[in-house]
């Protein structure tokens, strides 16, 4: 869930923390591992280690499904506590692979009853939604109208206009295959691999991952690239708006087709800071963290006892009808969709 516009891009570990002066007296540290996109405003972190005397360590990997690999590749010897970022699409791999301890966080309470998992291995942090976004400006030098629905995209009116993510190694890349097989299904006249067929057929552009179909390949916004489609999040034209400092977003939804994610963390197992990392994941779900979401991450708060920013309020949109399919079903097929994608498009 997630624009890299909001932070610096490379897999870094960056030290984040005060000195251990707290009301707990305890000194200990904890190594959260998170995704590219995570960004949090300067003295949240601090906040918690002043409360508790732990600091924390982040440890950025790339998107979603690159830190998921490296998890499963380490999980013998974890080089994190935490894991956060972790959404719906790739959460089915990781309880396979037993990544997560259970843990009830403090405030779970405050999360919608569909987006907890059962067990409590993993802690709902935040929701957003990937959807189309389109450069009207771009579409109508073309002469096109915006889509309405993600099977306008095959029409060879479009040829050109799309590029993508590849599911392989991106969250939203992933989350739009899913939601053309929840569209299309899998059996009947036109099943998604049709689909797919014709986006190929159309000059659909693929790519790694998100910021470089959103600021390589985009016209719209703050992209410099020439397609006026890409696969994005909901909340990209209030991110447009925030940080270009603008009283309209120069871009838009479609509000077809449009995929719920929901980010996660979780204490991984193997940790040596058991306590002190399910600490962490409570304050993740804690109004000073929780509050820190929306302009920072732009994706919702989980917590629903958490305000949204104006801005927000304003130029965030929240789709009529988000697909949502279980992370369970996803995990159990995940692997021969992405092998059947992959000998379509290639």
């Amino acid at each position: 869930m997630k624009q890299t516009v909001l932070v610096a891009v490379g897999v870094v570990i960056a030290l984040i923390g005060a000195s251990c002066s707290s009301n707990s007296g305890t000194s200990e540290e904890v190594v959260l591992m998170t995704h590219e996109s995570f960004a949090v405003s300067d003295g949240v972190l601090e906040a918690f280690t002043e409360q508790t005397g732990i600091t924390v360590t982040v440890l950025r990997s790339a998107d979603a499904g690159t830190m998921v690999s490296q998890a499963v590749l380490t999980k013998d010897h974890p080089v994190a506590d935490v894991m956060y970022g972790i959404d719906n699409t790739f959460l089915g791999r990781a309880i396979d692979q037993d990544l997560f301890l259970p843990h009830r966080a403090a405030a779970i309470d405050t999360v919608p009853e569909s987006y907890r998992d059962p067990e409590d291995r993993v802690t709902p942090i935040d929701f957003g939604d990937v959807c189309l976004n389109v450069d009207p400006v771009g579409l109508a030098d073309r002469g096109l109208a915006s889509p309405s629905s993600i099977a306008d995209l095959a029409d060879p009116e479009y040829r050109g206009t799309l590029v993508v993510e590849d599911p392989s190694t991106s969250s939203p890349g992933l989350a739009f295959l899913l939601t053309t097989i929840v569209t299309f299904g899998e059996g009947g006249d036109y099943p998604w691999q049709a689909y797919w067929r014709d986006l190929v057929e159309n000059d659909v552009r693929i790519v790694a991952g998100w910021d470089q179909a959103y600021y390589g390949e985009f016209s719209g916004g703050s992209g410099e690239g020439e397609r006026p489609i890409v696969v994005s999040y909901a909340t990209s034209p209030a991110a447009e708006v925030y940080f270009g400092e603008l009283d309209e977003a120069p871009t838009a939804i479609v509000d077809d087709g449009c995929f719920r994610q929901v980010e996660y963390a979780g204490v991984l197992a193997g940790t040596e800071a058991e306590a002190a990392a399910g600490r962490l994941v409570d304050f993740l779900l804690e109004q000073t963290f929780q509050e820190d979401i929306p302009l920072n991450m732009f994706v919702f708060p989980a917590n629903r006892e958490t305000p949204f920013p104006d801005l927000f309020t304003t130029y965030a949109r929240s789709p009529s009808n988000p697909i949502v399919m279980d992370p369970s079903f996803i995990g159990e097929n995940r692997e021969r969709w992405l092998g059947e994608w992959a000998t379509v498009v290639r």
